[in-house]
């Protein structure tokens, strides 16, 4: 599952913090990390030494916080076996024979409960 939120993880980090954010392919609700802020965003580098200090912490940190990110969304996030999507909590029920977004669902006539959750922001 990581992999699969992996590669559809949108990066929307700053020079100061980092944000990343997954949305649902079926409702379109968004899942994103609390923003983390940069350690350093308050000390901008004043010599060409502290430049590179300062970059590669950054990547370093922006690699720890993705990969956060990623464990996080991967939780909350499903994948249906039917229809190949990756779907929130919200949109993927659990079925008798095998669990699937409720269109795939309601496509094939199965009865499921939603894998419910309180994490979903508005879609835009």
């Amino acid at each position: 599952m990581k992999k699969l939120v992996e590669a559809v993880l949108e990066n929307r980090s700053t020079k100061d913090e980092f944000r990343f954010r997954v949305t649902c392919e079926s409702c379109g609700a968004e899942y994103g990390n609390r923003p983390i802020r940069f350690s350093k965003s308050k000390t901008p580098p004043t010599t060409q030494r502290e430049q590179i200090i300062h970059r590669a912490l950054y990547e370093q940190e922006f690699r720890d916080a993705r990969r956060a990110a990623i464990r996080d969304a991967a939780e909350h996030m499903n994948y249906c076996p039917i229809c190949k999507r990756l779907v929130c909590d919200q949109c993927f029920v659990i079925c008798d024979d095998i669990d699937m977004c409720k269109e795939c669902a309601a496509d094939l006539e199965q009865k499921g409960q939603p894998v419910l959750s309180n994490w979903i922001e508005t879609a835009i």
